[in-house]
This record gives structure tokens, sequence and C-alpha cells, in this order.
């Protein structure tokens, strides 16, 4: 039986009931008033909490900046840990708490993931220095943050370490990870707990770990507010949940197979204690699920499983500059046109997982690697396969990932063993395994058995599991060796026998000088499928290969009564007939679906295009520009794309402008109106105001960015100066909530004529009416659209 943990509840709202102010830093406390965060830590402790967290959730050098304390980041660490240890005692562990920066790693922000790695790396030096049982890392709202800094405890810590998402009522982060993703992600890069808190009540957070817990193998927690805060009339911001609502979740909790429980915002000592009684004779509940054994690899917002009881998965092969010269000199001038071109494409035929290559002779390749991995991963959902020989470029490639990549690939060579798994292992890979060793191409199914046999004895003896490994089949030319194909067949067949591994290959070797090779690689396709091949390497975009595909999913029941391969040839017997291929499209058309699918490239000749076609300036924006916004504005509220696409389309659509301002100069491409926008009083969080500011420019609006921490008589002062149509106000800290409505009220008492929209993690909808809002955007995107209706009306 598995004893389930208790752990502590809110520090914020606690040391604000206990007269912190806004723009007060919490973590400064540990300094300032120690005996009001050893009196919080103490209830707690009495309350039965058997883990308790460090009031170092902001002490970062980043968060810390703000206050002028950046230098004093051991020293508030070091304090704060001696504080918990004095009110822990013996029995009860101490969590050294990291929280987010409130800053966006590349491509998203400007940070890039060694600095934000730095930053952690420093607080947890000073966290294990100072003597933690364990690091918790909470709120993140961002999968790769939550890497860099589980990066750094693991590498400078000597401790088990707890990963905390956020996430939004949508289910998914602010960036778009959902729960099973982040845990799988997390839990292959080292975590020894997954989880969720804050930002929403234990009602919608339930589902959330649901889908955690049976997503892997490790212990998931789950610590959420108190319910979600309730703007009242005297003007305090308070938390619905009573102690004893709040413990009656508990049960339903423990029920979904969540292993150590707390809470956030809101929760108090006596919340605490309601749970502990709940507790009281519990034990955890085990869920079962074939999930936490199956293969599979994460993009920042996918899983991919693959294997026995999957559907075969393509890995498409295109992003290899290898023999195609057009691309390789693409790439040394630093363009990835052709690149993104062919990840769209790849993706939208139906590959599972992107092979990416880049291996151009004299160049920078591991650059080159950081640089593929961060545009794609912003361009595309799907998981990356990182390809090379090199393990410099490998460890760049693996370092940027927002996943869990797969490396192609591992041979059995002592050096490759050697550099490439503690490489792989550290980043949470899956690894190919490929027979190949120092004597050369093993020809025989028997020798590549062997081989393979050694790769999987390494990776064992590395730390890796079984559902961290593919093997590779290996395929040789036709031409070359007339069984080749046969001795594929039977390596497929000795590999299911004795290993019982999803397998993986490159098909179009197989054709390798010979003519027809669509028809080679396309029958060959079908023979290893229904041989026990899992994860094909081959060109999705290869018409004769993509009937071959769409035909054998159905034959082999992957597609249940072949409705897609229906789908394909309902439309006069072709799988392409009635669709307008982009060459012949409009150039209007095509600048719309250039905005939708953020190819950035595209746009300057689609623009001159339209421009040359006799189109004006109106016609362009409304038709292409804002038209492809709109469209992908439906999509992420639907759920079809997530924000690193649409920060991606909005530098598109900011590129279309420009290119279009210098096509037609005497043409007015129209401002919007004016948006002034502010993270309120006490709220060092700019994060969201942010994104929803390059969201706004780049739709057109003009942008007065105050800044953070911004008070309520310099907003008004600004509104004064800069006349706005539209005032946007952010919080998103619980503690600074009545800052909103505050503001709020003194617009209105001066008169200024603007509207106000308001929004942040902690806001809701009930709590914008009651501070006076005109709107209350959800996120970023709905900010943009219901900016221009209120420009409208």
């Amino acid at each position: 039986m598995i004893k389930i943990s208790l752990a502590d509840g809110a520090m914020g709202t606690m040391l604000q009931s206990m007269g912190l102010q806004p723009g007060e830093s919490p973590d400064s406390w540990v300094i300032r008033n120690p005996e009001a965060i050893l009196s919080v830590h103490r209830g707690y402790v009495e309350a039965g909490a058997e883990m308790i967290t460090t009031c170092t959730f902001g002490a970062n050098r980043i968060k810390l900046s703000h206050y002028g304390l950046e230098k004093d980041v051991f020293a508030l660490n070091s304090a704060a840990v001696k504080i918990a240890r004095q009110a822990a005692g013996k029995q009860v562990r101490v969590g050294g708490n990291l929280g987010p920066t409130a800053k966006l790693i590349r491509p998203l922000g400007e940070m890039s993931f060694d600095e934000v790695f730095d930053v952690y790396a420093e607080q947890v030096c000073a966290l294990t220095e100072s003597g933690v049982d364990y690091f918790i890392i909470q709120t993140m709202i961002d999968i790769q943050e939550m890497r860099a800094a589980l990066l750094a405890a693991k590498q400078y810590g000597r401790v088990p370490v707890i990963c905390q998402m956020t996430f939004e009522s949508s289910g998914r982060t602010v960036t778009g990870t959902d729960p099973a993703t982040a845990a799988v992600t997390l839990e292959a890069l080292g975590a020894d707990m997954v989880g969720a808190n804050c930002s929403l009540g234990p009602d919608q957070l339930l589902p959330v770990v649901e889908k955690m817990v049976t997503a892997v193998s490790v212990p998931v927690t789950l610590r959420p507010n108190a319910g979600m805060p309730v703007l009242q009339p005297d003007g305090r911001t308070t938390f619905p949940l009573s102690p004893q609502e709040f413990a009656a979740w508990i049960p339903r909790i423990v029920d979904a197979g969540v292993t150590a429980i707390g809470g956030c915002c809101g929760t108090t000592p006596a919340h605490i204690a309601a749970a502990r009684d709940i507790l009281r004779g519990r034990t955890a509940v085990e869920v079962a699920s074939s999930l936490r054994a199956a293969h599979c690899l994460t993009s920042r917002s996918a899983t991919v499983y693959f294997g026995a009881g999957f559907p075969i998965r393509i890995i498409g092969e295109r992003i290899n500059p290898t023999g195609r010269k057009a691309m390789a000199a693409e790439l040394r001038e630093g363009n990835l046109a052709t690149v993104k071109h062919d990840a769209l494409a790849q993706q939208a035929a139906g590959a599972a997982v992107l092979d990416v290559n880049a291996g151009v002779p004299g160049i920078d390749q591991p650059a080159l690697m950081i640089r593929l991995v961060e545009e794609l991963s912003q361009l595309v959902t799907l998981p990356l396969s990182i390809d090379t020989t090199d393990p410099e470029t490998l460890e760049a490639g693996l370092r940027v990932y927002p996943g869990r990549a797969l490396v192609n690939s591992v041979t059995a060579e002592p050096e490759r063993l050697e550099k490439f798994l503690p490489i792989a292992k550290k980043y949470g890979a899956a690894i190919l395994c490929l027979p190949l060793t120092s004597e050369g191409l093993p020809e025989s199914a028997r020798t590549r058995v062997d081989t393979v046999r050694r790769i999987i004895d390494a990776a064992m003896a590395a730390g890796f599991l079984r559902r961290d490994l593919l093997l590779d089949a290996l395929t040789t030319t036709l031409a070359a060796n007339p069984v080749s194909a046969l001795e594929v067949l039977e390596t497929l067949r000795l590999y299911a026998e004795e290993f019982k591994l999803p397998v993986s290959m490159g098909l179009s070797n197989i054709s390798h000088g010979l003519p027809r090779r669509d028809l080679i690689n396309s029958q060959f396709f079908a023979m290893v499928a229904a041989a026990g091949m899992h994860v094909p390497i081959l060109n999705p975009l290869d018409s004769m290969m993509n009937e071959a595909i769409s035909s054998t999913q159905a034959l082999l029941g992957h597609d249940r009564q072949g409705l897609e391969y229906s789908k394909r040839f309902a439309v006069q017997g072709s799988p392409s007939a009635g669709e307008k291929s982009t060459e012949t499209m409009d150039p209007v058309k095509q600048l719309r679906q250039a905005i939708v699918q953020g190819e950035k490239e595209a746009v300057r000749g689609l623009v001159m295009a339209a421009v040359e076609a006799g189109r004006d300036a109106a016609y362009i924006i409304d038709n292409g520009l804002t038209a492809g916004m709109n469209q992908l504005g439906d999509d992420f509220a639907t759920g079809r794309c997530f924000l690193p696409q649409v920060l991606l389309s909005a530098e598109t659509l900011k590129e279309g402008f420009n290119v279009l301002r210098e096509a037609l100069p005497t043409e007015k491409t129209r401002v919007l109106g004016k948006v002034m926008l502010a993270t309120v009083a006490g709220d060092i969080h700019d994060l969201g105001k942010n994104i929803v500011a390059a969201l706004m420019e780049n739709n057109g609006f003009q942008i007065v960015d105050l800044g953070k921490d911004v008070s309520a008589e310099k907003i008004v002062a600004a509104a004064k100066q800069h006349q706005p149509d539209i005032v946007g106000l952010c919080a998103l800290m619980t503690t600074t909530l009545p800052q909103i409505d505050r503001s709020i009220a003194a617009l209105r008492a001066e008169g200024i004529d603007c509207r106000t929209m308001v929004g942040g993690a902690v806001l809701t909808l009930e709590y914008a009416k009651k501070a006076g809002a005109d709107v209350y955007a959800s996120d970023a995107v709905k900010a943009v659209a219901l900016a221009k209706e209120l420009i409208k009306g």
C-alpha cells in the first residue's frame, strides 16, 4: 500500500492577509519579516502537512531584479530554507520552491534556453547548499521553462524533483501543452513526481491529473486553488471554497490515482487540516493503464504513440539537405523557406514525426540544428527526430527541443555508444538502434539481430527502459544485394520474436539505383508493414507512397472500415481532385494561407504578386492578411492550433504589413485603434500582457505599453496623455487582483473616455463584470477579437 502525502497550502495569499502590500516582494519577507513566514509554516505543520514549501517562489535573479534584490539570491533562499527547517522539525520534509521567471524562451520570447537554465541553476545551487529535502518547480505555463528548471535541478541538485504545470480551463497550458504530454515529457527528463497546481479549483484540475495518471509511471500530485477568486462588494478578493468544501474533493482526487495532495491560492492551514481529516486511513489507488509502458514521442502540444496496437506512424524524411542541393544552398544562406514548406506539407500529408538533419558541410551544424528545432517546434505540432552523427549537434538540438524527441540514430560503434547514450538519456529522448558496427554494414538478418542486442544491452546499462528503444531493420539497396528485401523481412521476424520492440527504417534505400523508385518503395512499404514495421521513415509527399500508406492502414485494421481511405477517394476517384494547387491559387488566397501557416519567408513574394496583379492595399489586407489571422483565431478557439502557432502567424502578418507599406507607400494601411496596456500595481508579471501587445500590434493596433507594476494613478495620467481607445489591464497574481477594480474605478472617476479590457490567469468573467470592465479577455487571441469589436462599437 502506498501512503498519500499531504503538502502545505498557499503562502502568497496568507502573507497578503498578514499585511503584504502590492508591489512588495513576498520572498524578501524571509529577511524583513521572518516571524510571519515562520508562523505560516508552523500553521501548516500543525494542520498535518508532511511537506512544506520554502518562501522562494520568486527568489530567482530575474524576479528579484524588479525589487533591486538580484544580488541576494543566495541570502534569500538560504534564509527561507532555515525558517522552513525550523518549523518542520525532524518529521516534515522541506521543499525548495522554484517558480516561473515570467519570461518566455525563444522562439516565443527573447530569452535563450541557456539564459533561463543559468537563472534556475543559481537558485538550485543556493537551495541545495541550504539543505532542502526535495525541489518543487511549480506554476509553470510553458513546458520549455519547466524543462530548463528541471535540467538545472537534476544537474546541480541531489534530491527528488516535483514538477507542477499550470493549466487553463481549456485543459492546456498557456503555450498549448496538454496534461499527458507534459507528464510524459517531464517523466522522460527525470522528474520524480509530476502534477498540476494553481490557476483553477479542484473541479477543473481533477480531469487534468486523471490524464497524467494514466500517462506516466511516476507519482502524480495536485495542489488546486480554493476555487476561483471572487470580488466582494467591499473590494476584497476572496476564494469561495471553505475548508470543508475543498476537502470534499479529496476522495475523488485519491480515486483518480493522485498520491500527493496540497493547496494553492486561497488555501489555509484550515483547508489542509480538513484535507488531513478526509485522508486519514486512506491509501493510494492504483489506476491501470496500458499507455504507461507504450512507446511515444512528444512535441510541445501532442503525444504520438507507436508500436504494437497503434497505427503505423510515418517519419517524414524530407528535411535533410543530403542529396538536395537547393535545400543545402538555402540553409547556407540562412533561408528556411524550403524546410518550412516541406515541414508543413509532410504534416498535412499525414506524417506523425519529422526527421530533421542539419548536415550541410562547411557550416556551424549545432547552431543550424538549434535554429531548425526552435522554428519547426513553433511551426508544426509534430514531434521531431534529431538526425545527426555529431554528438555536439545532437545535444544542441535536444537541449532546446520542447518535448521528447527521437535520436536518429545510435549504432554499435563504441564511440557512438559512449557519446550518444548519455546525451539522449540526459534529455529524455528515445533512441533508434541502428545495427551498424565499426566493421561496416551487417548483411544478414542474424548479424543485425546480434548487433542490435549489443546496443540494447548498452542502453539498458545506461538507464534506458524498453519503452525508450526503437529498432532499425537496416535497409540496403536491392541493386547491390538481390536478397536485401528478404533479409529485411527476416530481420523483422527475428526482431518480433526476440525483442518485441517497435521497428523503424528508411525505406527509400531499397530502390537506390533502380528505375521507378516510387513503385519499388511503395510495394516494399506494403510488404514490411504487413511483416511488422511500425515507424517507417519515408517521403509522405510521394503520391504513390501516400496511396500505399492509406490502403495499407485500412488493410491492417488501423483504419476502421476504410473510412479515411474512402475520404481520400471520395471526389472523382482521386485524392487531389477538386483541390486547387497553391501554384495556381490567387496570390491573395495564398497569402491568407501563408498567414495561417506562419510561412514568414513566403509573405514578401506573395504580397508583391498580389500588388502586381492589381490588388489595392485594402483588398490585400481584408482578404489576405486579416482574413488569415481571423481564420487562425477560429482555429485557436476550437483547439486546432495553439499559442506558438498564433505568435508565429502574428509575426508573419506583421511582415506582410511591412512589405505592403513598401510596395504601396501612397496607399493607407490603416491603424485600427490605439490600445494602452498595463500590468497593475504590485504585479511584476508582464508575460501575458506582452503577448497581447505583440498580437495587437501585428493586427494593426497602435500600442502604448506602460509595463508592469503600474499604479492606478500612473494609468490615469497616461490615459490623459495618450487618449487611447482601449485600456487593457492585466493581473497574474491573486494578491494583485484588487488593483484591477481600483484602476478601473480611477479611470471612471476622472471621466476618461475609453473602453476597458481586463485579463490574466487569475481573472474570471464574473470578477471582470464586478470590477466594471467593459470586456474580459480569456486569452491573447480573444483580446484581439474583442479589441476589434470595441473599436467597431
